[in-house]
């Protein structure tokens, strides 16, 4: 009898686990992120091996781009890329990215140029074999609670990519942020820019809110857009205009953001002809579109 009941059990819960994922929108949520966080760890484990037979290097970062770049066919994420070309110059330069979730990986390596390296939290060079494999692809380690030594490796850093000819790919909000607007920037990208005298490629990906969200624990398939703006000069600059360097920056790609939501609603709209448009206080209810309506708002506040 309790062999029925095992054999019973064990075909009901793949079948419920299967039914789950098909219905239920927060499990379809936690299985996505738990397959995209074990595949990261899998392909850490495996390539670490491999990266640490050339040492610490930039050219690993070769093997963890490789290994992400899949994930977007699995999740069924269309990427449009805007500009890549400004990115095809042979200088060094920095790359500052607003910051959402952890998807922003399967963006930075669509764009990624050769011998470039983010900076990330120094935590991560702590999570067992994909902080070694981060490690061995030459990713630059920053401690955001101990501000000296943050300094002295932006210092440092600002040395190394004009003698190694690198780019660095950094996150200046500093944390994860899916609001309608970006934080403030921190500083840390554009002091390195300026004290090595090279340009800032701001880039921006697009809302991820239409297909995942953390919050309300929704993933599914959907588009993102990349766009590469101009890049900002920082020849001839000092220390004393960083504020106004981050600040010029951060509009832009504020401004950029702003247009790419407007443009995703607008696109929206005009796959639903017949639904009322996107305006007015209540156009939103009954018409299946309520996040057009709060896009569009936002974007005009």
């Amino acid at each position: 009898m309790e062999v029925v009941l095992l054999q019973g059990l064990l075909l009901f819960l793949p079948l419920a686990a299967l039914l789950l994922y098909r219905y239920n929108a927060t499990f379809h949520y936690f299985c996505k992120m738990a397959f995209f966080n074990c595949w990261i760890v899998a392909m850490a484990t495996l390539l670490s091996p491999f990266a640490a037979f050339r040492g610490r290097s930039v050219e690993n970062m070769k093997l963890l781009r490789a290994a992400i770049l899949p994930l977007k066919h699995f999740y069924g994420i269309k990427m449009q890329v805007q500009g890549s070309e400004r990115l095809n110059i042979k200088e060094p330069y920095v790359i500052v990215c607003n910051h959402q979730a952890s998807l922003d990986l399967m963006g930075m390596v669509e764009v990624m140029p050769d011998r470039c390296v983010p900076i990330a939290k120094k935590e991560l060079m702590y999570l067992g074999t994909v902080g070694w494999a981060c490690w061995l692809s030459g990713i630059i380690f920053i401690d955001r609670h101990k501000r000296e030594d943050a300094i002295d490796v932006i210092s440092q850093t600002a040395r190394t990519i004009r003698r190694e000819n690198l780019r660095v790919l950094i996150f200046p909000e500093g944390t994860r942020n899916q609001d309608k607007s970006m934080l403030p920037f921190k500083r840390g990208a554009f002091h390195l820019a300026v004290q090595a005298q090279v340009p800032i490629f701001p880039m921006v990906i697009s809302p991820y809110r239409d297909f995942f969200s953390s919050k309300d624990k929704k993933f599914t398939s959907g588009t993102c857009t990349i766009r590469i703006l101009p890049k900002v000069e920082t020849q001839g600059l000092s220390p004393k205009d960083v504020p106004k360097l981050t600040e010029t920056v951060r509009q832009a790609m504020a401004d950029a953001l702003a247009e790419m939501s407007a443009n995703h609603c607008g696109d929206q709209r005009a796959e639903q002809p017949l639904l009322p448009s996107c305006t007015g206080a209540g156009a939103g209810r009954g018409t299946g579109s309520p996040q057009c309506e709060e896009d569009t708002t936002g974007i005009n506040n």
